[in-house]
């Protein structure tokens, strides 16, 4: 199997070089229930065990986390019984906390409702306070272009060639200072709710907050990525969030690791 010269661009785009024949003889078609489209078929999915090895060293050995059941949360009983349209709204009404005050609007959250796959990140910055779309700006970019390199997108599409992507927390802190406790609790349900209507196949969380939120975990980022652990039944991959990427180009290869994990999971959870 050879690389496409439009696979080489998109993964020269993100700082990663392709990788050699004893890597590719790992690719799997992972999203291969795409069918017929015949784009989809040529994307690189890589095998995680041959990525980590290759490229990222091996895994850390932190604990896999298994969460059983939904989390239990102070909040409106009437959240979790609520379809798409009255969340929204009432995400859009919302003065739980301080945030209602300084924000330009809520960032609910973009893509396909019934994605296969789902992106969980931490909170709205700037640009995605004034725009209203989770991931947009110079990390969106960096996401988006992962996300093609596996044949994905926020775009219109199939279920199983979208994501929906989501934040903790609705509303962008001031000056984009980390989210508060109180902050993370009162919009906890909200995501909850989120993730029950999506019922992806697989989730993504993108930094520590994501992961505090769904895993109720404070290990660090990098002690919890390279392994799949499990949240509500379905497969959840750890990973780094891609502002971070910004700051820390180094880690792109381990987070394009943790994509294909994510695809390997998916499949595996789905043969």
């Amino acid at each position: 199997m050879r690389w496409t010269e439009r696979q080489q661009r998109q993964l020269h785009a993100m700082g990663l070089r392709p990788w050699g024949p004893a890597v590719r003889a790992s690719i799997a078609p992972v999203i291969a229930e795409a069918g017929e489209a015949p784009e989809a078929t040529q994307h690189p999915v890589v095998a995680a065990t041959a990525v980590t090895a290759a490229r990222t060293g091996a895994p850390s050995t932190g604990a896999e986390v298994r969460v059983e059941s939904l989390p239990r949360v102070e909040a409106d009983a009437g959240i979790a019984s609520m379809g798409w349209t009255e969340l929204a709204r009432a995400v859009s009404n919302c003065q739980l906390c301080g945030l209602a005050g300084t924000r330009t609007q809520p960032v609910f959250g973009v893509g396909n409702p019934q994605a296969h796959w789902m992106i969980v990140g931490e909170a709205p910055g700037e640009q995605e306070d004034l725009r209203g779309e989770p991931f947009v700006g110079a990390a969106g970019q960096l996401l988006d272009q992962m996300l093609a390199a596996l044949g994905l997108s926020r775009e219109a599409g199939p279920p199983q060639r979208q994501v929906y992507i989501a934040n903790t927390l609705k509303c962008r802190p001031p000056r984009n200072r980390n989210p508060e406790p109180v902050e993370l609790q009162q919009c906890q349900p909200y995501l909850l709710r989120q993730v029950e209507l999506v019922q992806p196949r697989v989730m993504l969380a993108m930094g520590r907050f994501a992961v505090q939120s769904l895993l109720e975990s404070t290990e660090p980022v990098g002690r919890l990525r390279g392994r799949v652990h499990r949240w509500c039944g379905r497969p959840l991959i750890v990973t780094y969030h891609p502002a971070y990427l910004l700051r820390n180009p180094a880690d792109k290869a381990r987070v394009w690791a943790d994509l294909c994990l994510a695809a390997h999971a998916l499949r595996s959870d789905h043969a």
